[in-house]
């Protein structure tokens, strides 16, 4: 069991807190793609919990390396980008595509997962084994995770209408890569 605190196993505690993150990712995809939002949101709120106990553990325990720092991108890509997007997607838009102006609907899904893509691939440019800034440039995936989330509860109380649910997503993808600053915890 010493693999799970080398620094140098893809394996150690950290990666396998990421690991985890990703199946919950996977799970989370799965439920969408079967109309079980409930089920879905479940598995994307564990992927969270586990994206903020891996960089815990891995700071820690000194495990931080360039591996871990690229699988834990790859991790936010997938829960903090695909998932959500998925999400507002099967939960907000199937099947009323035509009824919307569908070049908004698919700009604004590809310009999201551009956008956290960017983010993701210049966070990962800049960061160093073991540091971590004291301040976010830009609202992290997570985050943006976070306000989709929001913006689907408000869609449930019918406030807003699917054409804001398109423009919403659109401006959170912006802010993404803005030059906002949000304080690291």
């Amino acid at each position: 069991m010493t693999f799970l605190f080398n620094k140098n196993s893809h394996f150690n505690l950290a990666n396998l807190a990421t690991f985890f993150n990703i199946g919950a990712g996977v799970l989370a995809i799965y439920y969408l793609t079967h109309n079980s939002f409930f089920a879905a949101a479940l598995f994307a709120w564990i992927a969270g919990a586990f994206d903020i106990v891996d960089g815990k553990i891995a700071r820690k325990y000194n495990l931080s390396t360039e591996f871990g720092i690229q699988l834990d991108s790859f991790a936010d890509f997938l829960s903090f980008v695909i998932v959500p997007t998925m999400f507002i997607y099967f939960a907000i838009i199937d099947g009323k595509e035509l009824m919307l102006f569908t070049p908004l609907v698919a700009f604004a899904f590809i310009y999201y997962v551009i956008s956290g893509l960017r983010r993701l691939i210049q966070f990962n440019i800049n960061a160093e084994e073991g540091q971590v800034e004291k301040f976010f440039t830009g609202v992290p995936t997570p985050l943006g995770a976070i306000l989709l989330w929001v913006v689907y509860l408000i869609w449930l109380t019918g406030m807003i209408n699917e054409n804001i649910v398109l423009i919403l997503t659109i401006i959170i993808g912006f802010t993404l890569n803005s030059k906002i600053k949000i304080p690291h915890p």
